[in-house]
């Protein structure tokens, strides 16, 4: 007569949470609560103040950029200018040929840095459309 044979089953349960955000979870919070009693709204105040915080410096960047893009602007246009007037004054006073390659020089600097900055343009959309697929 053999013995009988025993078989034990196990089971065995594996659970996996994630959180993602500036805030821990609903339960943790409360638990914060639980141990601090302003604990969860001064949390929450932090998160808050944070984010105003990054809003800030964002626009103080965005404004920055945009500024110095004004500036550049209005310089090169100044220097474009200076090239073109200092042109015309040297065919004026009979330097026609001094003149015309000053006049020439500034126009094809100004088509040059148009073509270059929409160059730069598109690549930077290129990047950030790119950056927008693989992050999906």
């Amino acid at each position: 007569m053999t013995p009988p044979s025993s078989t034990s089953t196990a089971i065995i349960q594996a659970q996996m949470r994630q959180w993602s955000g500036p805030l821990p979870q609903p339960e943790a919070l409360e638990r914060y609560n639980q141990i601090v009693p302003t604990a969860a709204e001064r949390i929450i105040r932090m998160a808050e103040t944070q984010h105003d915080h990054r809003l800030a410096i964002e626009k103080e960047v965005v404004d920055s950029n945009v500024n110095s893009q004004k500036l550049g602007t209005i310089l090169g246009f100044i220097i474009a200018m200076t090239a073109i007037v200092g042109g015309i004054f040297l065919a004026y006073v009979g330097r026609e040929t001094s003149g015309l390659v000053s006049i020439i020089t500034a126009l094809v600097g100004l088509a040059g840095v148009f073509v270059y900055g929409k160059s730069e343009q598109k690549k930077d959309l290129a990047k950030k459309t790119e950056a927008v697929v693989t992050t999906r």
